[in-house]
């Protein structure tokens, strides 16, 4: 799974792994796999061979040796023929680039850009916060002034709300931004900033409401159609989407938009011939050639999955969520994701379903697994990092430590344990051995704060991590434990409970 909150980007890249437990033969080379991966964290450097037929392996190190590229990898070194190797890409110090799907997921759309006024902004924002008593002020005025006055009100407000945008605080962000169209409601900017907050949020449809106002006031601005396409792209709604990306490049060039149509007319093509069916919270689209009957099983099982979800972590998401059923070969092609990836949750859950004519266990658990993504994402405003996201996730499939927990402890004992702190960022380019340990660790530490102090703990710590907090702040604040303690809580309750 990937995630980012960036100020820019959007959205969610989660992967189903292949496999539940984790082969105790991986030991040795995940003990290894770890270690290396710790010194990418903190400086390491990563290279990428990029074939001929366009696949692109990311490496620790690439030597061009005569005829033959030789390769780091966590398991060891490879060699490649030089014949089938298009170029190498030099990676900076430290920087492992994200794969394709997850560069694709997390579309860079940037905040719409505002008339700003320097005096307003520098008597809201100061001294490293925002100045209260001079937004009372400025309001005040406005209650009983004219234009001028709200208009000032309004920047000001709107100042307030990037300066919280910028700090992770959405909420804030969000209620600053309404206030500002209390004094002028049809300016287009703010308008478009309110959107935007809501895009950010996954709430598409509440941005839409903004965004019709801001076109009636404003129908040739291509910041609208831009935001519009967004919006319709989160719905799952994919003809709009394009025709709103392309309405925004005829008005004017921009390379956030090139990328978004790119992304959103793949999988358009795609899913041309796709057959759709909806259900109170989901919308399918599967291939013409999958079984009717598998598609209706998966929808009644989603909806099954949504309400128990919903019930755990108190929340509900505000909008449809879209799932596609893919043959194997296109969930390769449409996502290009790593081989130990077995679906994906890159906003809109992805399964490959090839060779399946009725719901089985394993399938039910997979969308558990991807729609608990949904929910966490939603619930945190993108926020939440990988490790937890993925316990969570776990945790709601019905996955236990049980059988990864003396491997996990050995691991820690060897003082070979990767850190939380580095596991809350994209994971899309890890080896196999180091995906299958993220994930087994990812589960134990989920699973000790769950059995220790109940699902209530988690809902508070992602409501935490929603308002703004770091992830370590948040879990400070409702475990009263920092990440190095969590870890070793963890391993104390995996020797107790399993060994």
């Amino acid at each position: 799974m990937h995630e980012r909150f960036d100020g820019r980007g959007w959205g969610i890249v989660s992967a189903y792994r292949h496999w539940r437990v984790w082969p105790r033969a991986l030991l040795r080379t995940a003990v290894v796999a770890v270690g290396l991966a710790s010194v990418l964290a903190v400086g390491g450097r990563a290279d990428t061979i990029v074939l001929k037929n366009g696949k692109r392996i990311v490496a620790l190190s690439v030597v061009e040796d005569g005829d033959k590229i030789r390769y780091e990898t966590a398991a060891g070194q490879l060699t490649l023929p030089r014949s089938i190797v298009d170029h190498i890409e030099r990676g900076p110090a430290g920087v492992l680039p994200d794969s394709p799907a997850a560069t694709a997921a997390n579309l860079a759309i940037a905040p719409p850009v505002f008339e700003a006024d320097a005096e307003v902004e520098k008597a809201t924002i100061h001294d490293g916060s925002i100045d209260r008593n001079y937004l009372a002020h400025v309001e005040s005025e406005a209650r009983s002034g004219g234009t001028k006055a709200n208009a000032r009100a309004a920047r000001a407000l709107h100042a307030a709300s990037q300066f919280e945008l910028a700090h992770g605080d959405m909420e804030h962000a969000l209620n600053d931004e309404r206030s500002a169209l209390n004094y002028v409601p049809d300016d287009p900017q703010i308008l478009m900033n309110v959107a935007y907050l809501h895009l950010k949020r996954s709430e598409y449809k509440a941005s839409m409401e903004y965004l019709e106002r801001a076109r009636r006031a404003a129908p040739d601005d291509p910041e609208i159609a831009k935001l519009e396409g967004w919006a319709y792209y989160g719905m799952v709604k994919l003809d709009q989407a394009v025709a709103e990306w392309k309405r925004a490049l005829a008005i004017a060039p921009d390379p956030e938009v090139q990328a978004a149509l790119a992304k959103v007319e793949r999988d358009r093509q795609q899913e041309q011939n796709y057959r759709e069916n909806e259900s109170i919270h989901f919308t399918l689209h599967y291939d013409g050639s999958s079984e009717p009957e598998l598609a209706k099983e998966m929808l009644r099982a989603l909806e099954m999955h949504f309400g128990a979800i919903e019930s755990e972590l108190n929340y509900t998401p505000p909008d449809s969520i879209g799932v596609v059923l893919y043959t194997q070969q296109a969930f390769a092609d449409i996502t290009r994701a790593p081989s130990w990836v077995g679906a994906l949750n890159d906003g809109r859950i992805r399964v490959p379903v090839q060779g399946l004519t009725t719901l089985t266990p394993e399938l039910s658990r997979i969308l558990k697994h991807e729609l608990t993504h949904s929910f966490v994402q939603q619930k945190t405003h993108g926020r939440a990092p990988v490790w937890l996201n993925e316990g969570i996730a776990q945790w709601m499939e019905g996955s236990r430590s049980k059988e990864n927990a003396a491997v996990l402890v050995q691991v820690y004992d060897e003082k070979q344990a990767m850190p939380l702190g580095g596991m809350e960022n994209s994971w899309m380019q890890l080896p196999t051995a180091v995906a299958s340990y993220a994930y087994a660790w990812a589960l134990a530490n989920t699973e000790y704060i769950i059995q220790t102090d109940g699902i209530d703990d988690v809902q508070k710590i992602l409501n935490s991590i929603g308002e703004g907090s770091t992830t370590e702040a948040a879990i400070q604040e409702v475990l009263h434990l920092s990440y190095d303690e969590l870890e070793a809580e963890t391993v104390k309750y995996l020797r107790k409970t399993y060994l």
